[in-house]
């Protein structure tokens, strides 16, 4: 067995104490600190689910104006399901990783048909819907219906690493472990506000290592990270995979004051949105030149040459962008005005900023 190996194993074996007292500290703390937060004003459970959906891989500031603007389109759960993809997809553009939103579409349909429109009220039926995993039916189950259900996101595991004081993780272990320490010492009234407690603390106090807030800390005194002065070493995790670099080649096609667009597949990456034609590689301007003339568009000028990264989880595009002026708008292209761009295509962020300036 590897060393890497045996370090995953031992991830794999640990397990997690926490102090019983722990709601009560972060309740007291919570009552105090909370911010206000437009998901907050209730616990209707199409609301908590819309914005926790959000909150995945986005900061809160970013999400608030998402979050109005999407439920004042679908103020319901039957006028989500109801709703054109592509205006969900719309309003969704620049928060990124599209497949929440088709997966709140999904979910929102199977809610009508299965359930009547109303959000199921089990964390068994709750996960069971496309989109929600374990972190966000533990949310849904507890802050909507009182239920003992944690809900582990990085922060929340990051929380009880360090309180437990413990150890070297493999992330997929720390959140099982993480979980199940936390169901040990649910509290039997206001479930809901613990599990908003330890989302706060992890967000705005146990911060990642070099800005820990311990000083303003309600769980300091039984924290064995701050005991020991570990705090920035926890936790400590196996290394990621590096990211897979991807070399793109972008045509912004002009003609008329128009912009070419097309479709993207209906699967992968980015899939059922608008992008600017693009080819894997990095083409010199002899190569884009022809083939945007193979392309039909009668190109006369290559106007610009501007070279972008753009990241996701696991994929980095480096972009090599050529802006082509065109006599020509041949139909296998979409030709879009810059404010039909605007108003009516989901263009993801990674092209939109392409022509931002």
């Amino acid at each position: 067995m590897t060393d890497k190996q045996k370090q995953k194993k031992s991830a794999r074996d640990q397990s997690i104490t926490l102090p019983i007292n722990l709601p009560d500290l972060l309740l007291s703390w919570y009552d105090r600190a909370a911010r206000v937060l437009p998901w907050r004003k209730d616990c209707e459970p199409y609301r908590v689910w819309v914005s926790e959906i959000m909150l995945q891989q986005t900061g809160v500031a970013t999400v608030c104006n998402y979050y109005i603007r999407f439920l004042a389109a679908f103020p319901t759960v039957v006028a989500l399901a109801s709703a054109d993809e592509q205006q969900v997809l719309k309003l969704w553009e620049g928060l990124g990783y599209y497949s929440r939103a088709r997966n709140l579409k999904k979910a929102a349909e199977i809610i009508v048909r299965d359930y009547g429109g109303r959000f199921p009220d089990t964390y068994s039926d709750i996960i069971k819907l496309p989109g929600i995993g374990a972190y966000t039916a533990g949310a849904i189950a507890s802050i909507c219906f009182e239920q003992p259900f944690p809900a582990v996101d990085g922060n929340v595991a990051r929380v009880v690493s360090r309180i437990a004081g413990q150890g070297f993780w493999d992330n997929n272990a720390l959140k099982k472990a993480a979980l199940t320490s936390l169901a040990a010492i649910y509290p039997e009234i206001r479930r809901g506000d613990f599990t908003q407690s330890l989302m706060e603390l992890g967000a705005l106090v146990c911060v990642p290592s070099g800005a820990a807030k311990c000083d303003i800390c309600p769980a300091s005194g039984c924290c064995a990270a701050f005991k020991t002065d570990s705090v920035s070493l926890l936790p400590a995790l196996l290394d990621k995979p590096s990211k897979k670099h991807v070399d793109i080649t972008v045509f912004i096609l002009m003609c008329g004051g128009d912009l070419a667009i097309r479709h993207r597949d209906k699967t992968g990456l980015l899939s059922s949105l608008w992008e600017f034609p693009n080819v894997e590689g990095h083409l010199s301007e002899t190569e884009a030149f022809t083939l945007a003339t193979d392309w039909g568009t009668h190109p006369s000028t290559v106007n610009s040459v501007k070279r972008q990264k753009h990241i996701f989880t696991h994929i980095q595009w480096d972009m090599l962008c050529y802006t082509i002026e065109c006599a020509a708008q041949p139909p296998l292209l979409t030709w879009a005005s810059r404010l039909s761009l605007s108003d009516r295509y989901p263009l993801p962020t990674a092209f939109r900023k392409l022509i931002a300036r």
